[in-house]
């Protein structure tokens, strides 16, 4: 007569249950919190714009009588016409990292590991290991900073973006001293623009999202 099968006994894993789960990378509700701040600020900004046809309207231009009339336009159309320069500013500097896909890379990447390594990552995260050695927040930002230096000013981000933000600027310049403003409603002012301006973000998005985002 066979002998029956030995009973099989249970195996568990060392340590009892399932192994704790690693911590995510980066904080989603921070991050989630800070994209949807940066919208709707640009979304407030652009509603603010002033009409298209009023800026590039041919009529009112005329070459001003001296260097203080210049100056004058330039000040009164840059109260007026405030979101539609910095619209063209942020066009012109598209432009110039769209037309050096290298820069654009290195920029993303770079913003990237801001975000991930620093500014969302969370702060119950384990500390970042590389090359079998630990990291605190301290290195990492010291590491970050010396990397941003060395990607800004060894290589052409940092001269692309100062050539496009230069060359939006000198059109700024030339239009807002071309322009005459008298037609303009300079007393008029938007009391819903946010004083503080399209980076207002920054700040509510630091403010709200607790320690996770380290701005």
């Amino acid at each position: 007569m066979a002998s029956a099968p030995p009973p099989i006994l249970p195996v568990s894993t060392a340590g009892g249950g399932s192994a704790p789960s690693s911590a995510p990378p980066i904080s989603v509700p921070a991050l989630r919190l800070f994209l949807s701040r940066l919208s709707d600020s640009a979304r407030r900004s652009l509603a603010h714009r002033r009409p298209w046809y009023e800026l590039f309207d041919r009529s009112a231009f005329a070459r001003p009588d001296s260097l203080s009339d210049a100056a004058s336009r330039l000040r009164k159309n840059l109260a007026y016409f405030r979101v539609n320069y910095l619209a063209l500013l942020a066009a012109a500097l598209a432009l110039s990292l769209l037309s050096h896909p290298f820069s654009l890379l290195l920029l993303v990447a770079l913003l990237a590991a801001w975000a991930f390594l620093y500014l969302f990552r969370p702060s119950d995260a384990p500390p970042l290991i590389l090359f079998h050695r630990s990291f605190s927040d301290r290195e990492i930002l010291a590491g970050l900073v010396l990397v941003t230096l060395l990607v800004v000013f060894l290589t052409s981000v940092g001269s692309l973006i100062v050539s496009a933000l230069m060359v939006g600027a000198a059109v700024v310049c030339v239009h807002g001293a071309l322009r005459v403003p008298e037609d303009l409603f300079l007393d008029d002012q938007d009391p819903g623009v946010p004083a503080s301006g399209f980076l207002s973000f920054l700040g509510g998005a630091a403010a709200s999202s607790g320690p996770s985002v380290r701005i």
